[in-house]
């Protein structure tokens, strides 16, 4: 069940979420070929958070998705948040990466 966001003393929603249990993933990057995540997010995420130690190319999709480097460039060391999927939206279950110049770990966190 999602949670709901905190408040402020104004009643104001914090963006804030917590780590989902179970929900950590880690994608090893390579330049040779797009790798994906071996267990599907939970249906009920709607939130990640990545972080990659290289600069990769990223995809989101179900099981059947791959990454070339005409996907979206996510930079190295940076740590982001992104939508996938909501009420309205379709849900993504899978993400591709593809290193894009050398080799290392993407770090996936689902969030609740």
């Amino acid at each position: 069940m999602p949670t709901l966001l905190p408040t402020d003393m104004d009643n104001n929603p914090i963006p804030a979420m917590r780590l989902r249990n179970g929900g950590a993933h880690t994608i090893a990057a390579t330049t040779s070929a797009p790798a994906t995540n071996a267990i599907a997010l939970n249906d009920d995420t709607r939130i990640i958070s990545i972080y990659s130690e290289v600069p990769i190319f990223i995809a989101l999709g179900d099981e059947s998705i791959t990454c070339t480097n005409a996907d979206h460039y996510f930079p190295a060391g940076l740590y982001y948040d992104i939508a996938i999927g909501g009420e309205k939206t379709g849900h993504a279950s899978h993400i591709a990466v593809l290193a894009a110049d050398i080799n290392g770990n993407v770090y996936i966190s689902e969030k609740e």
